[in-house]
């Protein structure tokens, strides 16, 4: 994924390292790569002095509301499919909500392999200048069916690039198009939005607490805090 992360131990990590003050939108994680991880573990090592809550909310519910709110957007979404576009800086950048560099991406520090590790994942790479790399994923479904019970999901992370992926690199308005390259209409953004935040649960965190996320299922996101708050994670095909 494009967060900052830490290695603790074994496949756990410290969960999206973005600054305090960052909201992190809703997403399915990983949605902007072929092969997802399908249950997501959390578990609160820190619980935060204040916010840092963790909403969720049900991507099925998202799907029948947007539909009944704009079913042109929903369908062209389904027709077109979607396309992230982002650029990975030379090095982990703290300060950036999707600062995790491409050395900490593809886990090497050799160009050559991590291209080839990138074009595993996306359609197309471009090293830039200073050392960044910009990548450009397939076209990929934003609607997807869950198959153990047949409803549509919202599974993508339109409004998370949309609202997050936002640093010196990045602009929401490419990060994410549809399939065809086409822009995302801002109003439709802001209608997303209120969706998201109506129907969601907001998971308030006490030290020891463990959550188990079907990523298939549910969208994640995480307000922002006072700090010290310490999530750890593990993500499971």
């Amino acid at each position: 994924g494009a967060a900052p992360r830490t290695l603790v131990v074994g496949n756990v990590f410290t969960s999206n390292e973005a600054p305090p003050d960052t909201l992190i939108p809703f997403h399915h994680e990983m949605a902007q790569v072929p092969n997802y991880p399908s249950v997501l573990f959390f578990y609160c090592d820190n619980a935060p002095k204040e916010g840092g809550q963790t909403p969720l909310v049900l991507s099925n519910l998202v799907y029948q509301k947007m539909l009944e709110l704009n079913s042109g957007f929903v369908n062209t979404l389904k027709e077109k499919g979607v396309k992230y576009t982002r650029v990975l800086p030379n090095g982990d950048d703290p300060t950036s909500p999707i600062g995790r560099g491409w050395q900490s991406t593809y886990g090497t520090p050799d160009k050559d392999e991590a291209e080839k590790k990138a074009l595993e994942l996306v359609e197309s790479i471009e090293w830039l200048e200073d050392g960044c790399l910009k990548t450009v994923t397939r076209v990929l479904p934003a609607i997807r069916e869950d198959p153990r019970t047949g409803k549509e999901m919202w599974f993508n992370s339109v409004i998370a690039v949309y609202r997050g992926w936002k640093d010196s690199r990045n602009s929401p308005e490419t990060s994410i198009t549809f399939g065809d390259g086409s822009p995302m209409d801002p109003k439709v953004m802001d209608v997303l939005e209120n969706v998201l935040n109506e129907l969601a649960v907001d998971f308030i965190w006490k030290k020891g607490d463990v959550v188990m996320v079907d990523n298939r299922q549910a969208l994640h996101g995480r307000r922002s805090f006072v700090p010290p708050r310490r999530i750890l994670a593990s993500l499971c095909k």
